[in-house]
């Protein structure tokens, strides 16, 4: 779950987004123009923000800018303005992705997970659970002093789950993040994937186990000690 800051004068795009951000499990801040949402960032830790640039007083570009040079996490821009002159502004102002309305709630969603990628890449390198250092940057597990080179896919679903010890991921929700929203296969492509990472790491470690949760998905789950 990830705290997200909505900034915009439209209370109807505020309730949209709002609402769907929240079915998605995630907590939600509201401001209407960019002095609340200022005092938002100061008073909360915000993950994300979602910022329009037609709002009266500071307009998007402006607190966008302002978000930069006060704070590190991923901004996008929403807005009805889709000239490119006007994404380029809203480019330079530092923001890291640009929607524009009207929009699909759900491509939202997804332009967002793919910015916490991005973001997470970025700042943890490397995931260390127990004695496993998982290298994002390299592609290798450390267990103790032994090397293990996975398959790319293999090493990016151990990874991405690992990223978040203990959270549930729907088998729909990886299959997304790791395959993409175009891949053709199954269920089964994302199992077995499952198995071979289960039979790998459970002679070398017990730091971590691979858990099923039924009729849903799979999670990372660290072993207490």
């Amino acid at each position: 779950m990830a705290a997200i800051l909505i900034v915009d004068d439209d209370v109807n795009i505020l309730y949209l987004v709002k609402s769907q951000l929240q079915q998605e499990g995630h907590y939600v801040y509201q401001a209407e123009n960019g002095t609340e949402a200022l005092k938002a960032l100061e008073d909360h830790v915000i993950d994300l923000a979602i910022v329009d640039v037609m709002m009266p007083g500071m307009d998007g570009y402006e607190l966008t800018k302002k978000i930069r040079g006060l704070h590190d996490l991923p901004v996008i821009m929403l807005t009805a303005k889709g000239q490119i002159q006007d994404k380029e502004l809203g480019f330079l102002s530092g923001t890291d992705d640009y929607i524009v309305k009207p929009f699909d709630p759900k491509e939202l969603i997804f332009r967002i997970n793919a910015l916490f990628r991005r973001y997470q890449k970025r700042s943890s390198l490397v995931i260390t659970i127990g004695n496993v250092k998982i290298n994002q940057q390299n592609f290798e597990v450390q267990v103790g002093d032994r090397t293990v080179v996975l398959p790319l896919k293999e090493f990016e679903l151990l990874s991405y789950m690992a990223s978040k010890p203990n959270q549930v991921f729907t088998r729909n929700q990886l299959i997304e993040e790791i395959w993409g929203l175009d891949f053709m296969g199954d269920e089964r492509t994302l199992n077995v994937h499952i198995k071979r990472l289960r039979d790998r790491f459970s002679e070398l470690t017990d730091d971590f186990g691979i858990k099923t949760i039924r009729g849903v998905g799979y999670m990372v789950e660290v072993q207490n000690k």
